[in-house]
This record gives structure tokens, sequence and C-alpha cells, in this order.
């Protein structure tokens, strides 16, 4: 993917065999200017890599570790320790990220994340960043119903019910942004009866629908289900997104260049403005892109 904009990270996801060296893809950032990284979770020789690299970081606290977290303050104080204090004059972090789309994947530990994202708020004050980091968790567009349009868009009763309407609180009490993953790709394969190809994963126009592509509209729709719940004065940050290369008749390498060249382009125009935006909608400070 190309590298021009500063509104662009890139997910190091370390699933997987054979992976290059942590040195090779801090290079690899390096060299196509690519300064934000999402890590899912602390991986210390990533973090020896990152050193002096001036790369802003998201740093996740797994899923599975989200009930020690939440169940005591000084669980989510050694982490902070370990894992940030300890280099926090090599690298610049920028978010805490306390679990990520856990109402799909572990939505038995859903009630841990307000706790921990409590105690990990507290952690990171008390070490003094402040401002510096903030703490949020990342949803997932299956988190929402109602969709078509944007703006009839709402948190699923279940999800609200979970705990999410305190989380968004807590957001709002401490001026972070909700984390979304957002995936085009998703929306398209489950519906390519209704969505167009170009709609999904480029950024032309479709007479029939007023935003340019599938990506802004979903956006969109994380604020508008804010709004409804008390979440008017956050910001939306896309924490990932992706579209696949193989696996069926659409996960092809054409169609993921058309999406990789596209968040570039839509992030810039929503670092400026929203663009079906209403007087809550502010920036996407970050895209990240896996």
């Amino acid at each position: 993917m190309g590298a021009g904009t500063q509104a662009i990270g890139v997910c190091y996801g370390m699933s997987g065999n054979n992976l290059p060296h942590p040195d090779e893809v801090i290079d690899l950032y390096k060299r196509n200017n690519i300064q934000k990284m999402r890590l899912y979770a602390p991986n210390e020789s990533v973090l020896e890599a990152l050193k002096d690299s001036s790369i802003e970081l998201m740093l996740g606290v797994p899923n599975h570790e989200l009930q020690v977290v939440a169940k005591d303050q000084n669980n989510a104080s050694k982490w902070v320790k370990r894992y940030i204090v300890r280099y926090k004059d090599s690298i610049k972090f920028k978010f805490v990220v306390v679990g990520n789309q856990v109402s799909r994947t572990h939505p038995n530990d859903f009630k841990y994340i307000l706790p921990a994202m409590r105690n990990m708020y507290i952690a990171v004050q008390t070490a003094g960043f402040h401002d510096q980091i903030k703490v949020s968790t990342a949803v997932y567009s299956g988190d929402l119903t109602d969709t078509y349009p944007p703006s009839s868009s709402i948190f699923k009763p279940q999800v609200l019910s979970a705990g999410m309407r305190e989380i968004i609180f807590f957001l709002v009490q401490t001026r972070a942004p909700l984390l979304a993953n957002v995936y085009p790709f998703f929306a398209y394969l489950h519906n390519q009866r209704d969505i167009k190809p170009e709609y999904a994963f480029t950024c032309q126009s479709v007479n029939q629908v007023d935003y340019q592509n599938l990506f802004d509209a979903m956006v969109d729709s994380f604020y508008y289900a804010l709004e409804k719940v008390g979440g008017r004065s956050l910001d939306v940050v896309v924490s990932e997104t992706g579209w696949p290369n193989s696996g069926d008749s659409i996960s092809t390498s054409e169609n993921a260049r058309k999406y990789y060249k596209k968040p570039h382009r839509t992030c810039e125009v929503w670092k400026r403005h929203s663009k079906k935006a209403s007087k809550a909608h502010r920036n996407i400070p970050i895209c990240n892109v896996r």
C-alpha cells in the first residue's frame, strides 16, 4: 500500500508461521513511512525493536487477560510498569486497547472490560502519562444494528445491557475515543445483492446512496449509534480494517489493492470533515490497515 499520509497506521498481527523478525518489520514500517502501529498484545521483542523508531504505538490488552486486569488494580499497574513505563523514553505510546471485539470472541468476558479499563486508566495516570496515553476498547460493526441508513444505527440491546453504555460514559469522562474495527468486506460478502462492488471497495459515488463508499457509511454508523446513548462528544478511531486477497471470489489481490488504496483518501477526507457528519462528528485521527 502507499504511504503518503500521517493518518495511516498498520496493524502488526503475530498469529502465523514463519513471521519476519521484528527488526525487519520495523524496518519495513520506516521504509514505507508508516508512522503508527497497532500491536494486539505486548511482545517484548517488538517493543525492543520499536525503541527510538518514532512510530506511535497502540498497545493491546488481549481478551484472555481482561479478567486478571479487571479484578486487581495491582495487576494493571504491573502491566503498565512492565510494558509501558519501562519503554517510556524510547517508544511513543498513544493508546492502551483493553480488549478487542470482546462481544464476538469472548462474550462472557464483556463484563470485565469496564473494570479493566478503569484499572488501566488509573495505572496510566499514576505512572504520569495523563492525556498522553488514552485508554479505550475496540468494538466492531457487529455490535450495531439497523445500520441502513447510518442515521438509524443503534448498538444492539444485548451489547448495551452487557455494559456498552457504561463503557461509553467512561470514555466521555476520560475524553478518550471509541476504537472501531470496520470491515466493508464482511458487509459486502453477506449482501452482494444490494451492495455494489465499487461502493464496497472504492471511492466512486453511487447514485442511490449518500456516501462515497461503504467504509464512510459504516464509520458514520458508529457516530450515530454513539449519539443515541450519550456519546455525542466522542471521536471514533478506526483501529482495524482490511480486505483479504484469497479464499473466495471477492477475495482477490485486485480487490484488496483497490481497497487498500481507498482508506488513505478516506481518512484524509475525514481528517478535515465528516462526509455526512452531524454536529457531533469530529475526525478520524488514525486509520489502521491490517
